[in-house]
């Protein structure tokens, strides 16, 4: 038998009983689901909800405050808007945010994170200084700062998240490029000429990748609720665009008789963060990795 089957079957092996392992955990199926139809109802918004048009500034006076009915599922808000169509649309600005913050700072933290575990040396302490300096920022207090500055909108949102983002998976990366720098095949890979971009993104990247796809994760949830928590502020994406967090901070000044104008998008909120988080945990147990 000749080597690479071998390696491919030792492969085989592991990533049949990686999604084993997976598949055995109740909770991680259930999260896998849950994101899998935020992300579809995202997509598909337009054609499911019943009222596209209520996204924006249509003012239905005669329909004010509708508890949840067969025609509003959801309820009404405070100016006639379907809240079934505009939790859906919701969804999407979320999942927006989502790719947008974690599209930036995964591969900043990503590579920041190689450079400083392999280069070592002035590298290492200069990225590995200014990610400590910026993790002692607290992330809200820098959003706030961010977002009283910037005009608040969604793409202001997402450059006051990513701005501390990465820190995080620059020490996550750092940490395991360093416990991996100095084995065997990596030395194999230098005597043999490699290059150090050779090195860094062949050779140990791959090694990192199921500690990102964790990390990454379980931060979709805190994303969102981060976003929503800077919209609810009013800090983050304005009215009339359906932010979650937003429709949250204007259903609740007329709690708790109008309790549907809040427990729909605050519902939403915690369905989506849940489905991430209980996905996370199951990739987790999957690769066998700390994140």
């Amino acid at each position: 038998m000749s080597p690479n089957s071998m390696m491919n079957k030792r492969d085989l092996s592991a990533g049949y009983m990686s999604w084993y392992r997976f598949s055995r955990n109740p909770a991680a199926l259930i999260g896998a689901l849950i994101v899998l139809s935020v992300v579809v109802v995202a997509i598909l918004a337009p054609l499911i909800t019943p009222f596209p048009s209520h996204i924006g500034s249509i003012v239905d006076f005669r329909h004010r405050h509708n508890p949840p009915n067969l025609t509003n599922w959801f309820g009404t808000d405070k100016v006639g808007r379907d809240l079934f169509t505009r939790t859906i649309f919701g969804f999407r600005v979320s999942l927006l945010l989502v790719f947008g913050v974690l599209g930036i700072s995964v591969p900043i933290g990503a590579v920041l994170g190689l450079c400083a575990g392999y280069f070592g040396g002035w590298t290492e302490r200069l990225i590995t200084g200014f990610t400590n300096i910026m993790l002692a920022i607290p992330p809200l207090v820098m959003a706030l700062a961010i977002g009283n500055v910037l005009e608040p909108n969604l793409i202001n949102a997402m450059i006051a998240i990513t701005l501390l983002w990465w820190t995080w998976h620059a020490r996550l990366v750092y940490r395991v490029t360093v416990s991996i720098a100095g084995e065997d095949f990596i030395e194999a890979a230098r005597l043999a000429g490699a290059g150090p971009i050779h090195i860094l993104f062949r050779e140990i990247l791959p090694n990192c990748i199921a500690v990102i796809s964790v990390k990454t994760t379980l931060d979709a949830a805190f994303v969102i609720l981060f976003g929503a928590t800077l919209s609810f502020l009013g800090f983050g994406v304005k009215p009339p665009t359906p932010d979650l967090g937003s429709m949250v901070a204007d259903g609740r000044q007329f709690l708790p008789e109008k309790w549907w104008e809040v427990l729909a998008p605050g519902g939403a909120i915690f369905y989506a963060t849940l489905g991430f988080n209980l996905l996370g945990d199951g990739l987790r147990d999957m690769f066998d990795v700390e994140a």
